[in-house]
């Protein structure tokens, strides 16, 4: 038996899906732990390309059961959407292939609208939000003020906790916000339409996962963006709500007795960032549209451009010891066959001085890149399978950006599609 999570180890977006749906070949059961519908996971395989944004990487593998955590914010609109989606692409989905925790909490739909109207509000200080309601559900569950996905099964209860909610909720929207207050007739309507799809789909995961342990199957933790986006250890308050650490995944995938054998971090070979916050390696004007053309860095989940700019390696290395990373998987080297030499971002400048530790989020706007150059390859390759065959100059940048971050990277990713990698 072997469990390991897969995690972005900078700002998210470094390719987690394409490694999800790769090693699961291996594995019997694949997590979700935490996050929601607000990040997307890109897949390209047989059965097509596919941009997932709640269902678990695994859904491709015959065989594999894919489990929504308790940690997981359920949006059941959004999933039952994308199910439909996936269905029609000739995706099977069934009970017996996606579970869905009844200890995971629902999305209402004020939650995407409290997202949208706290975001106007802040206007020239807002914190980039997807907008898909994931701060206010977050906010709501400590708050202790969330449907759990098994109270579904229980409608006098079910009835009764939403009109407890809706007249708390309704408070702030219309006394905070001034906008339109929900009914039980809309909100009733709701699970009538997207609940009671995916009731089929809950049940116990923490039964199905602690049978799964004790029979030796082995178990894949899929993490939703990366340790930067981290609540507690991330660029706080320009974070995602939730915690996207591999230490995460036992308490979030509803097995909190699970024990983590191997953590894969998954790195971008450059570095990239959806959303607002510091970013300290960033580029602009034509030299990053160039990089963000070459990578087609455009938001999974929004379309929204990515920032851009080289590896920063002050950054990879505090996601690798956040995320107690065992192995790194480096994608989409293949994009930086354009360039000449090759930048990495080797330090940080503050105050004045050269450091090598990720500062403290209130510092980070402050700090300068330290750039570096490798010598580039110039070739294309992307049809490159085996490590002896890539160019010494692109071997150089994997071997020297594996030192600097102190972890072996055993997977290199050189295209999108399933086979597009190199094992070292």
């Amino acid at each position: 038996m072997s469990n390991c999570a897969i995690v972005g180890i900078n700002w998210g977006d470094e390719g987690k899906g394409r490694m999800v749906d790769l090693l699961t070949q291996h594995y019997d059961v694949v997590v979700r732990y935490q996050g929601g519908g607000n990040a997307g996971h890109t897949v390209i395989n047989e059965h097509g390309k596919f941009a997932l944004h709640l269902l678990p990487s695994g859904i491709f593998r015959a065989g594999v059961v894919n489990i929504l955590g308790n940690g997981v914010a359920l949006d059941p609109e959004n999933l039952w959407n994308e199910m439909q989606t996936v269905i029609a692409q000739g995706i099977a989905l069934t009970p017996e292939n996606l579970k869905i925790s009844d200890r995971a909490s629902l999305l209402l739909p004020w939650h995407r609208e409290l997202d949208s109207l706290e975001e106007a509000r802040l206007a020239d200080k807002k914190y980039g939000s997807t907008k898909q309601g994931i701060a206010p559900f977050y906010s709501d569950k400590y708050q202790k003020k969330t449907v759990m996905a098994g109270e579904l099964f229980h409608p006098e209860h079910l009835r009764a906790h939403l009109a407890d909610l809706l007249e708390w909720k309704n408070l702030t929207l219309s006394g905070v916000y001034g906008a339109e207050p929900y009914t039980m007739e809309r909100l009733t309507a709701w699970v009538n339409d997207y609940c009671e799809k995916i009731k089929p789909f809950i049940c116990d995961v923490g039964a199905f996962l602690k049978n799964a342990d004790k029979a030796g199957k082995n178990i894949l933790f899929e993490a939703q963006l990366g340790a930067l986006r981290d609540l507690d250890y991330g660029i706080y308050p320009y974070t995602t709500s939730s915690n996207t650490t591999a230490a995460y995944a036992p308490i979030g995938s509803g097995y909190p007795a699970a024990k983590i054998n191997e953590v894969v971090g998954v790195v971008k070979a450059y570095s990239t960032c959806v959303g607002e916050g510091p970013f300290t390696c960033e580029w602009f004007g034509e030299e990053a549209e160039k990089l963000r053309e070459a990578g087609n860095e455009y938001g999974a989940k929004t379309g929204r451009p990515r920032r851009v700019g080289p590896l920063d390696i002050v950054a990879t290395r505090y996601g690798v010891e956040t995320q107690a990373a065992t192995n790194i998987a480096l994608t989409k080297l293949d994009v930086l066959s354009y360039m000449e030499k090759i930048p990495v971002c080797t330090h940080y400048l503050l105050d004045g001085k050269q450091i090598d530790d990720f500062p403290f989020p209130t510092l980070l706007a402050e700090a300068k890149p330290v750039t570096e150059y490798l010598d580039g390859w110039k070739c294309d390759i992307s049809g490159v399978r085996r490590w002896e065959d890539l160019p010494a100059a692109a071997q150089k940048y994997v071997e020297y950006v594996e030192k600097a971050i102190g972890c072996h990277i055993g997977y290199v990713s050189v295209g999108p599609e399933r086979d597009s990698i190199i094992l070292r």
